[in-house]
């Protein structure tokens, strides 16, 4: 069975709200796409909490839900694997969101709309609602990028964003080995220097009302060298990686 559209969401400690977010999500996908076959994947990165047997019973109930447990290796590895999942069952189209329930299905279709404009398509968040040491990240990367590559993406890592699936196979080849630790930021400058159109739709980004922020456990400047000396490496690889993409 191959799938016009699966929806990647990594899972952490969610147990307050992934009950709700796969409902909404899932049943989002019926309501958008009844004639088509769509799922939503959910990878379960190791969740201390009760995540994990929430996830197994919502498998029972809902058709179009597809649960992978892995051992906890981050979010961009979660997010790498549901990649894989996804175009392991066909996805002809391949959306990333979270389950940390901060985004709303509503928006979705504002990069739906534009699909035959561009094989990679970015939300933005326009006003955003996370901790600091996430903002000051954000910012980071983004100059960054802007100072490595030579190019502008307003919110490079963010996880609302819309992938068709032979492109996404094409970029997962050129994926730096060992993995980044933000692997979307790597497909995202892929995407932008093979001359996809990003778009940078503003989205609505919610505050967060359950679960745990991982990354404040990360030394702030750990994380900021950590990810420039991935960016500035990987600047030795990017044209021979797009020439790759582009063929």
């Amino acid at each position: 069975m191959s799938y016009l559209l699966s929806i990647v969401m990594p899972a952490y400690n969610e147990q307050d709200c992934i009950e709700k977010v796969v409902y909404n999500w899932t049943s989002f996908l019926k309501t958008k796409f009844p004639n088509d076959n769509t799922t939503l994947i959910v990878i379960n990165d190791g969740s201390k909490d009760n995540t994990k047997v929430l996830l197994d019973e919502l498998d029972k109930k809902i058709d179009n839900l597809t649960v992978v447990h892995q051992k906890n290796g981050g979010h961009g590895n979660a997010v790498v694997n549901g990649y894989r999942k996804a175009l392991e069952v066909g996805s002809e189209y391949v959306f990333q969101t979270d389950s940390d329930d901060q985004f709303v299905s509503e928006d979705f279709d504002k990069l739906w709309d534009k699909r035959s404009q561009s094989q990679f398509i970015l939300g933005y968040r326009q006003v955003r609602h996370d901790a600091g040491v996430r903002l000051f990240i954000t910012k980071f990367l983004r100059g960054t990028i802007s100072a490595v590559y030579g190019t502008f993406i307003m919110d490079s890592n963010i996880p609302f964003r819309l992938i068709k699936g032979t492109f996404l196979q094409k970029l997962m080849n050129q994926l730096p080995n060992p993995e980044p630790f933000a692997p979307n930021i790597f497909l995202a400058v892929m995407a932008k220097k093979s001359g996809q159109q990003l778009f940078d739709i503003p989205i609505t980004h919610k505050d967060r009302e359950t679960g745990t922020v991982s990354i404040v456990k990360w030394n702030l400047w750990k994380v900021c060298i950590r990810s420039f000396k991935e960016l500035l490496r990987f600047r030795l690889e990017l044209n021979d990686k797009v020439k790759a993409i582009r063929a």
